[in-house]
């Protein structure tokens, strides 16, 4: 080697003050007694590799989870599977796993080599997205009144439809179910009920799909991610004039970007029935009847438990299989869903078939973003009949069982179904039971596409429109042998009802996102545009000569007895074009203002008052990011309130504002028939959006390191320019009703959320949550003029012996008061204006007001309880305050029936031979706590198998116990506002089950 250069490679290396020091520590290493080569091969064997999966709660696994070795910067993340390997420096290392929105955990390593982790949702997750409408925001940024509830916190068990998972969640949000009929939709009314013939079914929207309540049967329970519910109108007010009565946001489930899933969940219940009616049986009817003159006649000799004939067990099941794949440029969820149920009524089922598509797919460089969904299902009903009898008494199958005499057979001598010529209209159950045929066919289809470009740092220009079909037939066949009257007069009658829904709505949206220093700025202009078409067809004939038809073959009834409104078809439309501008705004992450302004045009009203404005804004303070706040007793404090108008147009028709005509009959005139008409609707001009005003101020606030979570809000919201078919005079009015603008309803209440985790830690939790509500609702105005003239309806029939009164709430019993039974048996009532004579009219001044079928209270306690892989949950639900009209006690009471039905066991010691009054005798209060639902699951370790990731197994009781006064079947009977609720006359009867629920999630 060339020494010059030898030279310069040792004056430009080995001189360096970096080589000096890599000599130094050579040296130090190498004649250091401490540093000996066998003392630096044990340094190296004292390292030790950890590996191991970390999933949530759920057993999917969590990419990007930080892993760190405690005091040191040695970390790694977990990989798209969950997997990570890290190297610790010895056994009493402790190792970190943290991510934003889950709890730490610190595990010390200790002689373990494979550490697997399970992350649970932080109790503080303030930044949990919210769907809040044509949008989503963080938990923390909501100034509204909005609850959340996600699928870890919904209710387990035989679920059919998803209002039964979010039962006794949310204060404010009232969800009762009347019976447990196969198919049967609880009904939901949120706040109240603000309006008449507007409609009280909040909005449904599922990932952006808008629709009425019937959309929720359309999706299966298993696919739901979380239920957002908008209450108060700040909230709603986005939606405009389908937003009054709140919003049900829906958001299904899918796939996380590099992940592949394989799921199955399955439900298996065993239905049996909760409660009965107390009749009497053959030998006490006999009795009783020789008691009251009953000629032997009428016992035939049998012992027929006819509620026992007619039911059975239920079995409901409920299936789902879903998959789903994808990369980090697109990804896909499908599923499958079987849901059937076998019905407590003998031939009364449903049967849902679900499948769903969802799938996202990024492009331009991941600026544009498409999400497409679709879901198609088939649901097929068979009915138990709801509505027959004789003319004495309307009711479906289960309740005329009680009416049956207990002495007659269920077949005749001959092996027909027996019938009592004796007794007018006798009607046999069983045989209506087996020979009826009441069937529903549901086809439905809804899909959407959802295109969001990001045009230029935080503007974002979004397209989305969807398109929902259904296409309904009921075929009803009502045979001689059912012993009915009608089928027997017409020897056998059938029909078969069409019709058809499509609706199509697009929005063109441009958002804005953007943070400044101290400002947060979210705005959103949108153009929509929705319309709806419904169509449809009925026909019906009748004299069948067999039945091996049904209503399959209506020509092969007698076609020359064809009547009036036996063929009817129908089709319609309406559009309704919406402009929405949104603006949330945060100043220093303390501060925030959320204002909005939607205007609607609707093609249902009048030439001009199509148009409707609805302006909402709210306000909320973070209280505890101010100073005097950070070491204060409260770990989150907010304080919120709002203020917003909505609209409703629920309740209306197409062509609602226009004069109408329909057939009347026909004239014979010149030897020639002439078909007449007649008016069959007013026309109104004026018919305008019914205007919701609410008004809500809420407090949020969490305590003692997040144990103590609540939330309080106070409302009032006053429903003007209500809509109602008015009773005018004729004349001048052609027609006797109209549907108009007058009169307005208000709701106040106050609503309060609390839950306090007694215990929480990496292995139990035991949490004690519950929400109460308390509503006033006030009938504030029902008069006013139409066309110049004055309406008297202050005080309209809305039930048996309730009515809608001035004043007074939705509902309100004016009822007669029950003073006792005289010596004949027949019941005496107070003559309370002392005439002399008992007035039963509807203004009668012998009425007294005694409360109102609508609830005042409502509550729910849900305590859980988790010990390692053990769940354990519990859901009570009640509510009272309300009165009950037990018109099926009234009618199953009286001794004078006996000849010709049978009555209850009460009966007998009450001795009320007779009565032609509906005092409040039956009249009961309805307050009612309910142990809905127990749940006890367990998750199994999986770590040793090969192919399931996660496997649930889970025991979950419904309807355990009820404790209530009322002397009826069941308190909970239907409670949303229209003509007539609150009434009991019988119903399809609750059911309690037991279900073994199996979630499976494969590798």
């Amino acid at each position: 080697m060339d020494k010059k250069l030898l030279g310069k490679w040792v004056g430009s290396y080995v001189m360096e003050p970096t080589w000096y020091l890599v000599v130094f520590f050579t040296l130090m290493l190498c004649f250091s007694g401490h540093a000996s080569s066998k003392d630096l091969r044990a340094w190296q064997n004292s390292q030790i590799q950890i590996s191991g999966n970390v999933v949530d709660g759920q057993g999917i696994p969590m990419a990007f989870i930080n892993v760190l070795e405690e005091g040191t910067q040695n970390g790694v993340t977990t990989d798209m599977d969950g997997n990570y390997s890290i190297t610790v420096s010895s056994p009493e290392a402790v190792l970190v796993y943290s991510s934003i929105g889950f709890t730490t955990q610190s595990i010390p390593v200790g002689n373990q080599r494979t550490i697997n982790v399970i992350m649970q949702e932080s109790v503080s997750n303030l930044d949990e997205v919210v769907v809040i409408g044509y949008g989503t925001s963080s938990k923390r940024d909501v100034s509204g009144a909005v609850a959340t509830i996600s699928n870890e916190d919904f209710n387990s068990g035989a679920i059919t439809n998803p209002l039964q998972q979010i039962s006794g969640k949310a204060p404010g949000v009232i969800i009762n179910q009347q019976g447990s009929e196969p198919g049967s939709t609880p009904s939901i009314r949120i706040r109240g009920i603000g309006s008449l013939i507007g409609g009280n079914d909040p909005l449904v929207v599922v990932d952006g799909v808008q629709g009425n309540m019937g959309l929720l049967d359309q999706i299966p329970p298993n696919e739901i991610k979380s239920i957002d519910i908008l209450k108060d109108a700040s909230a709603t007010a986005v939606y405009g004039s389908r937003g009054a009565p709140g919003v049900i946001i829906v958001t299904t489930k899918n796939n996380k970007n590099g992940q592949s899933t394989f799921e199955y969940t399955s439900t298996v219940a065993i239905d049996v029935l909760s409660n009965k009616l107390d009749v009497l049986d053959a030998q006490q009817w006999w009795e009783q009847a020789q008691l009251y003159g009953v000629p032997a006649s009428a016992n035939h000799g049998s012992s027929t438990d006819w509620y026992d004939v007619l039911t059975k067990s239920g079995f409901t099941q409920n299936h789902t299989i879903s998959f789903g794949a994808g990369t980090d440029t697109f990804n896909y969820r499908a599923s499958v869903s079987a849901i059937l149920q076998e019905g407590v009524v003998i031939n009364s089922q449903n049967d849902k078939y679900i499948a769903r598509l969802s799938a996202n797919q990024k492009a331009l460089n991941d600026h544009l973003n498409l999400t497409m969904n679709i879901n198609t299902g088939v649901i097929e009903t068979s009915n138990s009949i709801q509505s027959i009898g004789s003319v004495g008494f309307t009711s479906n199958l289960v309740t005329n069982s009680y009416f049956k005499r207990p002495t007659d057979p269920v077949f005749d001598t001959d092996g027909s179904y027996y019938t009592d010529p004796n007794v007018f209209e006798y009607l046999n159950p069983y045989a209506v039971a087996q020979t009826t045929v009441d069937e529903r066919e549901n086809n439905n289809l809804f899909v959407s596409l959802d295109a969001d470009l990001d045009v230029y740092k935080g503007i974002t220009l979004g397209w989305f429109g969807s398109w929902r079909k259904t296409n309904n037939t009921v075929g009803f066949y009502l045979p001689v042998a059912s012993t009915d009257a009608n089928a027997v007069n017409q020897n056998g009658f059938a029909n078969i009802n069409n019709s058809n829904e499509d609706e199509k709505l697009t929005n063109v949206s441009l958002s804005y996102k953007n943070t400044f220093g101290n400002h947060k700025i979210d705005a959103l202009a949108l153009y929509e545009w929705q319309q709806q078409m419904y169509q449809g067809n009925f026909a019906q004939a009748r004299g069948f000569f067999n039945d091996e038809t049904t209503y399959n073959a209506l020509q092969g009834g007698d076609l020359s007895d064809v009547r009036s409104g036996d063929i009817s078809s129908y089709k319609n439309d309406r559009s309704l074009i919406s402009f929405l501008g949104r603006i949330n705004y945060t100043l220093l992450d303390k501060y925030l203002i959320t204002m909005s302004y939607r205007r609607d045009g609707s093609s249902v009203f009048g030439d001009e008052n199509k148009w409707g404005n609805f302006p909402a804004v709210s306000l909320a303070w973070r209280i505890d990011e101010e100073g005097f706040m950070k070491d204060g007793f409260f770990d989150q404090l907010k304080l919120r309130g709002g203020y917003g108008i909505t609209g409703n147009q629920q309740g209306l028709f197409p062509q609602q504002s226009l004069s109408l005509v329909s057939p009347s009959g026909v004239t014979y005139f010149g030897g020639a028939e002439i078909s007449n008409f007649q008016i069959s609707q007013n026309s109104n001009g004026d018919l305008k959006w019914e205007r919701k005003k609410q008004a809500n101020v809420g407090l949020d606030f969490s305590l003692i390191d997040y144990r103590l979570t609540g939330s309080i809000d106070a409302f009032t919201a006053t429903t003007d320019d209500l809509l109602f078919n008015y009773t005018v005079p004729q004349p001048p009015f052609p027609y006797n009703t109209i549907a108009a603008n007058v009169g307005s309803i208000r709701n106040r209440g106050l609503e309060v959320a609390l839950s306090y985790d007694f215990i929480r830690n990496d292995d139990m939790q035991l949490t004690l949550g519950g929400n109460l509500s308390l509503l006033d609702n006030k009938v504030l105005n029902l008069s006013g003029a139409i066309e110049g003239v004055e309406l008297n309806t202050n005080y309209i029939p809305w039930g048996t012996n309730s009515f809608l009164i001035e004043g007074e709430a939705i509902g309100t019993y004016s009822i007669l008061q029950h003073s006792g039974i005289n010596e004949v048996g027949a019941e005496t009532v107070q003559d309370i204006n002392g005439d002399g004579v008992i007035d039963q009219g509807t203004r009668s001044p012998d009425r007294v007001l005694e409360g109102s079928a609508l609830p005042t209270y409502n509550f729910a306690i849900n305590p859980t309880f988790r010990y390692k892989n053990f769940d354990f949950s519990m859901l009570w639900r009640g509510s009272g305050g309300n009165k009950i009209y037990n018109g099926l006690k009234q009618n199953l009471s009286r001794m004078e029936s006996l000849g010709n039905s049978n009555v209850l066991e009460s009966a007998v010691d009450l001795g009320l031979y007779t009565s032609q009054y509906g005092s409040d005798l039956w009249l009961e209060d309805g307050d009612f706590v309910r142990l809905e639902n127990v749940t006890a699951s367990y998750t199994i370790n999986t770590d040793k198998l090969d192919y399931i990731k996660s496997l649930r197994i889970s025991l979950t009781a419904n309807n355990l116990l009820l404790f209530t006064d009322y002397s009826g079947v069941d308190p909970e009977l239907n409670f949303n506002g229209a003509n007539g609720f609150g009434g009991d006359f019988g119903i399809y009867p609750r059911t309690s089950s037991a279900a073994l629920g199996l979630q499976v999630k494969f590798k």
